[in-house]
């Protein structure tokens, strides 16, 4: 299930591109499907190393076209471990929302974004997770692993990139039909994977992932502009003027 639509990304096979919170890896393997030299982030060692053994295994089965190159790095979005300059494409999904100094994060990412390249930050999007909050204290308690920090709207997320140094560009919002379920998960408490109203809509959306039948599609994509979950925003970094 992508977030970022790698067409407005601009993402070219052989370019550098780092996934930042790569999580289980999913905007990382079909960055590497791509063609991409995939560097995949996070701060959970016990994920990088099945993001690693994965993006290893797409290439010993030709699922990455040949040469290109992938792997995972141990880190923090406060102190990139690269040096400036060092990726054509970054994708940042749903990471801002869980660090205290996202304008440092935003800063970090400009530093090591080429000039000319492109960003694509996804968060929470504000009316859906507006809903979540008063729901649910624990789901945005900054104690709890995991919790968010801040609700973004586009405006403010723009504003934090432009102060970054970056040029917004264009916008969009997706998964209309996760927002139910994590209103659901949010009243019944976020941790509690067991309810049976949580499970029988887990079970909904990995039918529509796993199919993709053409009635949900159109749903979502009909409803994505006022429900959906997450919040695409893609940037450039500005190159110098001669």
């Amino acid at each position: 299930m992508l977030t970022v639509d790698f067409r407005r990304l601009g993402l070219r096979p052989g370019e550098r591109l780092l996934d930042l919170g790569c999580g289980a890896g999913r905007h990382a393997f079909e960055a590497h499907r791509l063609g991409a030299d995939v560097v995949a982030l996070d701060r959970d060692d016990t994920e990088l190393k099945d993001v690693g053994s994965l993006l290893a295994g797409m290439r010993a089965e030709g699922e990455a076209p040949a040469g290109a190159l992938g792997g995972p790095v141990n880190g923090d979005a406060l102190a990139l471990p690269f040096p400036d300059g060092s990726f054509d494409r970054i994708i940042a999904s749903e990471v801002f929302e869980h660090i205290p100094d996202d304008a440092g994060a935003a800063a970090e990412l400009t530093r090591v974004l080429r000039p000319g390249g492109t960003i694509a930050v996804t968060v929470p999007a504000r009316l859906p997770e507006q809903v979540c909050w008063a729901l649910s204290d624990e789901y945005h308690a900054p104690f709890v692993e995991g919790g968010h920090v801040r609700i973004y709207s586009e405006v403010t997320l723009r504003r934090l990139l432009r102060a970054a140094g970056l040029s917004p560009r264009g916008a969009h919002r997706a998964h209309a039909l996760h927002t139910p379920y994590w209103w659901i998960r949010c009243a019944v408490g976020p941790a509690n994977d067991e309810h049976p109203l949580v499970r029988a809509y887990h079970r909904i959306l990995v039918w529509d992932i796993v199919d993709r039948p053409v009635a949900t599609r159109l749903t979502e994509r009909i409803l994505n502009p006022v429900l959906g979950k997450s919040l695409v925003v893609y940037a450039r970094k500005p190159e110098p003027r001669s």
